[in-house]
């Protein structure tokens, strides 16, 4: 079969059967095209090891990341699994290829004080920037990815007993509690008074169902949010590597610091792996200290 049909019913598995985001079809997509476009018709429709190890030499010597070589690798890895399992193709050529070393990054995190720093820049007095205030709180609250945060709906927050429904990745659902404060935020920017009037700052509400609307009464985009944060980063002094992510992380850190138990934040997170949750035990100087004290004979 020919590989743009491979690659058809490979998306459409991914979509219907696996439930993959948005964002995780993106990537594949890409994935796919860029291995598509290294070689000729020809040379597609009979990948070998030979023809696999050539392409991961190219793309080494392109300079891309590690992260961004260990993504391709196991995009073609699913790719040609699913192939050879649905007898698309007779061999899979992805087998015995070796992955390099994921290169353990550290996490960059926020101190209590740069986050109280980051949260007093929006102009509350301004409907949008009580928005962008009341999206900070949350993001620190309850530790949502952006594209988490962006999706919610009215419906999704119960400001009675403090929880949002979340839909975190591969459409997965978690019930996450947040603060008094956060949930104070989101109940005022939902009733503010300008979200339903028309100013020269903005339009009133068109889409009724989502809580964080643009400036045009829709849906909020995670392009918008990236685009406000790096605006109130500037003018705070912080540093540009932050992102809207960095606040999950810290607050992830600040739980751990403050004695919650890993288990508890691998469910809040929506991590499927509680090997991915204990990054935040290598991040915190307070906690390496603990740790330091505890187990050294003379500390």
């Amino acid at each position: 079969m020919k590989f743009e049909l491979i690659k058809e019913r490979f998306l459409h598995y991914l979509q219907i059967v696996k439930g993959a985001s948005d964002h995780t079809l993106r990537n594949y997509s890409i994935d796919l095209k860029e291995f598509q476009n290294f070689f000729t018709p020809e040379e597609l429709e009979q990948v070998h090891k030979r023809s696999i190890r050539r392409y991961l030499s190219h793309i080494h010597q392109k300079g891309l990341s590690n992260r961004t070589i260990l993504r391709r690798i196991s995009s073609l890895r699913s790719f040609y699994r699913f192939a050879a399992k649905e007898k698309l193709i007779l061999k899979n050529p992805m087998e015995d290829i070796e992955s390099p070393k994921r290169e353990k990054k550290l996490v960059t995190t926020l101190s209590s004080q740069q986050i109280d720093l980051l949260l007093s820049q929006p102009d509350t007095d301004s409907y949008l920037g009580f928005r962008d205030r009341a999206i900070m709180e949350l993001f620190y609250s309850s530790a949502l990815r952006l594209s988490e945060l962006i999706g919610l709906n009215r419906t999704d927050f119960d400001s009675h007993s403090f929880l949002l429904n979340v839909r975190g990745k591969g459409k997965k659902q978690r019930r996450v509690p947040i603060t008094k404060t956060a949930a104070q935020w989101l109940t005022d920017y939902l009733s503010h008074s300008d979200r339903h009037n028309e100013t020269k700052e903005h339009k009133p509400e068109i889409d009724s169902q989502a809580i964080f609307l643009n400036k045009w009464g829709r849906r909020l985009t995670a392009r918008s949010v990236d685009r406000k944060f790096a605006q109130y980063l500037k003018a705070s002094g912080l540093s540009e590597k932050i992102t809207p992510h960095t606040i999950r992380h810290s607050i992830a850190t600040h739980w751990l610091e403050k004695g919650m138990d890993l288990k508890t934040i691998q469910m809040l997170l929506g991590h499927t792996s509680l090997a991915t949750t204990t990054i935040y035990t290598h991040v915190s100087p307070k906690l390496k200290r603990e740790v330091y004290e505890k187990t050294h004979p003379r500390a």
